[in-house]
């Protein structure tokens, strides 16, 4: 199976050895997303729902670059800092797809890169 590696400015650059997305057959595999901000590179961290809007954009981008869109989401993960956190990402996470939701599991961890709140990787079939 050949692999493709997709990446895009529009979303933050890794920050160690991995890509954005990968491309294999028909499925494109995004790695997990936080808040940071592309252009600058800042770190959103004013409160949970500015830091869930900055990760939907990050992964959006990505699926932009991919050539699909939020439609094409088959299995996204969630992870937080914090179970109490789950119904502001819920809410915010939500309105970005229609009633065709994709499978997900969040789990709460005891830590994420850069202290963050949230962060989440997604499968999409092209």
């Amino acid at each position: 199976m050949n692999k493709q590696i997709i990446n895009t400015p529009n979303a933050p650059a890794p920050i160690g050895p991995y890509n954005q997305s990968v491309k294999a057959g028909n499925l494109l595999f995004i790695s997990g997303q936080i808040a940071l901000v592309p252009a600058s590179g800042e770190l959103l961290t004013a409160g949970i729902e500015e830091e869930t809007q900055r990760v939907m954009k990050n992964l959006q981008a990505v699926l932009t670059a991919a050539g699909t869109g939020f439609d094409a989401v088959v299995k996204t993960t969630i992870f937080l800092s914090d179970m109490d956190l789950f119904a502001q990402v819920n809410e915010i996470y939500g309105s970005y797809f229609s009633d065709d939701y994709p499978a997900r599991e969040t789990v709460a961890v005891k830590g994420l890169p850069k202290g963050v709140n949230v962060e989440i990787s997604m499968i999409a079939s092209l």
